[in-house]
């Protein structure tokens, strides 16, 4: 119990320090739609990818022990299917069978569901997007995301949403992804190369990915399912990258084989077995790594976050050494003018009748309004072209002198740039550097104590313990500006 407990306190812990330390900043620096925490204050998830009849439903189906979806030789489902256990269930009630059913608008605009930042896929996704709730046991912890199956030179335009998109977006919050192939159609289709060797690497962690050979009965015998199996091995060897070979989990439905097996030669699946269960206690133990993902999660997020402040940092710094030195340009500039009236009025007669002062206020005049133009006009032209000239070389504007750097670039550049083309580089430096300062201290010493905690766990046994104060992981800093939620509430000169 006190183990469950101190599990639990964790969870509440990690999810206090996104919100109140990540999310605040990743909403105002536009890293974030909504808050951070929406995406992992859910229920463990596991994500089912595979190409279409590769046996995602009826793996649904077996694991929630009733038909839930449709199964079929063709594509039966294109709807990305959120399916939950329904907690006003009976223990008592043994007839499994889907209790509830809600649309994609439900689901997107519910604040217990963590599929609010969906809602910029657009009317077409969210109608192909829904919600079944099923009193399977198998759902006590977990909730199962069932997709459309992936197909060969299909475009966002025949879907109406970009499906790579959607399925990246899921992929990051889930604890665990399954990618099915089957012996027909060995991840030899468009949409699942593209996931493979694009959308999940830079959406997900290699080891949340389970690889998964479906419907292995179905071969005509062992050499059969050799060369499928080493078809496959091929192609995941091309679509990952990898020179390394994932462990492939090989399985079949009993039920479905026992109904189309008619005299189907399949004695050498005896000398295999099937890996069913053994993917079954896979997907049940995805709630165990839950507390390892949301480490892996506050990590990944600050440190990304940081990134993206250090490069807005950097970008400041050289707008406003660029805006000294235009500024330097045009004092210089007007001061060589006015000198160069009152020189002229020294070596011509124009100025004789004058009185001396007024040609000095003329020639100082003549300065100001140089100097005035320049701000009005050439100061501005100067900006917009240093503006462009940074938005062309944002790398840049740090240091990529390592492959997490790299990798934490390729997620926030586009981010980066998004902003700096919609303020116009118009931000506060002093701001942003209070804020970076804030997630440096998360990173540093928040996930340092997130991991000592966890350490904890894995060597805790289910024993009382003297620990009392009721708190796991220690206070991290909540200093200004991180709980700023808009920019108005700080005023600085720095802005402009």
């Amino acid at each position: 119990m006190y183990r469950e407990n101190y599990i639990n306190a964790l969870r509440t812990e990690l999810l206090e320090m996104v919100e109140r330390n990540l999310s605040p900043v990743a909403i105002r620096y536009e890293y974030s739609e909504v808050p951070l925490e929406t995406n992992i204050k859910w229920r463990p998830q596991v994500l089912v990818l595979g190409n279409y009849s590769s046996g995602k439903s009826t793996l649904i189906n077996d694991l929630l022990g009733t038909r839930v979806q449709n199964t079929g030789q063709a594509p039966t489902d294109d709807s990305f299917t959120v399916i939950t256990y329904d907690e006003s269930a009976s223990d008592e009630d043994t007839n499994i069978a889907v209790t509830e059913e809600r649309d994609g608008k439900f689901l997107l605009n519910d604040a217990e569901y963590p599929f609010e930042s969906l809602k910029k896929h657009g009317e077409r996704f969210a109608a192909h997007f829904r919600l079944k709730k099923v009193n399977s046991p198998f759902l006590k912890n977990l909730a199962i995301i069932d997709t459309p199956g992936m197909l060969d030179s299909i475009t966002e335009r025949d879907r109406g949403y970009n499906y790579q998109e959607v399925i990246g977006d899921l992929a990051q919050i889930a604890d665990l992804v399954l990618i099915l192939f089957d012996p027909h159609k060995a991840g030899t289709v468009g949409e699942a190369h593209t996931s493979l060797r694009d959308t999940l690497p830079a959406r997900t962690f290699e080891d949340r990915v389970l690889f998964v050979l479906n419907r292995i009965d179905e071969c005509n015998s062992l050499i059969d399912l050799l060369q499928v199996y080493g078809t496959l091995c091929w192609n995941l060897s091309q679509m990952t990258g990898r020179k390394d070979i994932p462990a492939i989990h090989l399985i079949y439905s009993k039920p479905a084989a026992r109904r189309h097996r008619n005299g189907h030669h399949s004695s050498y699946l005896k000398y295999l077995g099937n890996q069913h269960e053994v993917l079954k206690k896979a997907v049940l133990d995805a709630p165990r790594y839950r507390l390892d993902n949301l480490a892996a999660f506050v990590e990944t997020h600050g440190e990304r976050i940081s990134h993206l402040l250090e490069a807005l940092i950097s970008y400041r710094r050289r707008k406003n050494a660029n805006r000294w030195r235009l500024g330097f340009i045009g004092l210089l500039g007007g001061i060589i003018a006015g000198t160069g009236v009152l020189i002229a009025s020294m070596v011509t007669d124009i100025a004789a009748p004058l009185d001396q002062k007024l040609v000095f206020y003329g020639a100082g005049g003549v300065g100001v309004l140089f100097f005035l133009g320049w701000l009005l006009t050439g100061m501005r032209y100067f900006s917009g072209r240093f503006h462009k000239k940074q938005l062309a070389s944002l790398e840049s504007l740090t240091p990529l002198n390592s492959q997490t750097r790299r990798d934490n670039w390729d997620a926030i550049h586009g981010k980066l740039e998004a902003y700096l083309r919609k303020n116009k580089g118009r931000f506060s430096l002093s701001e942003t550097k209070r804020a970076h300062a804030a997630i440096r201290h998360v990173c540093e010493k928040g996930t340092r104590e997130v991991r000592e905690a966890l350490n904890e766990l894995a060597a805790m046994r289910n024993t009382p313990s003297d620990r009392r104060d009721g708190r796991i992981l220690p206070e991290v800093d909540r200093s200004e500006p991180a709980h700023r939620n808009s920019a108005d509430e700080v005023v600085d000169t720095d802005r402009g």
